[in-house]
């Protein structure tokens, strides 16, 4: 939760749903100060760490940029310890974190498909992408239903772990389809109760209302 001596933030990243959406929500549910700007690219590449985005930039109370920080897991992460939505407890953390590594599995098998050099290799890499989110939803609504089916990964509150998990839907749903216009027939069928409702849940959390819905109503494409 914000103070008076709460720093504030600016996220640098390409006008998009992609790597930067967990770290909208984050920002949004963790009630801080934050803007976001979309550097020229790429123009701007030589002047981001490691020359790529997302880029974290934390201004201290004076608004003096005092910590820098890339890498979109790394990212979330900081700010999910920071502000509470990652457990101190390094175990029932590291049960969190691993959604997120799990998950990075599902977009890394479709940029080899968005990389794909033929119509042929374009359908083998899409059946593997396939194969893959069908095992992270299994997982995912285990998950879920031995946390009771409350449209929460973990606990009663919303979590790390929601937030990159619906992030992720949320690419797959519309950030994904400008690769690929079909892909939401697809994998609507493929969504399990349990998925559906941490969707919801994630959407009507108001602690994400001012934001949640600006980049789409995931729930309402899934319904349609």
């Amino acid at each position: 939760m914000a103070t008076t001596n709460t720093p504030s933030y600016t996220l640098r990243y390409f006008e998009a749903i992609g790597l930067g959406e967990s770290i909208r929500l984050l920002l949004t549910a963790a009630n801080v100060e934050w803007t976001e700007e979309h550097p020229e690219w790429p123009q701007e590449k030589p002047n981001q760490p490691f020359g790529r985005l997302p880029v974290l930039i934390e201004k201290s109370a004076d608004g003096s940029p005092d910590f820098v920080i890339c890498e979109s897991g790394n990212i979330e992460r900081y700010l999910a310890r920071t502000y509470g939505f990652l457990p101190t407890d390094l175990k029932k953390a590291a049960l969190q974190e691993q959604v997120r590594d799990i998950m990075s599995d599902v977009g890394t098998a479709f940029a080899g498909y968005i990389r794909a050099i033929s119509e042929e290799d374009k359908k083998a890499r899409f059946e593997a992408f396939g194969e893959i989110l069908d095992k992270y939803i299994a997982i995912q609504t285990k998950t879920i239903q031995s946390n009771g089916n409350t449209g929460r990964l973990f606990g009663d509150n919303l979590s790390y772990a929601d937030i990159v998990t619906y992030s992720l839907f949320k690419n797959m749903g519309i950030g994904f389809v400008k690769f690929k216009a079909d892909i939401l027939d697809i994998v609507k069928p493929k969504l399990t109760p349990e998925i559906i409702k941490l969707i919801s849940t994630v959407e009507t959390d108001p602690k994400l209302a001012k934001i949640v819905l600006k980049s789409g109503n995931l729930s309402a494409l899934i319904s349609a």
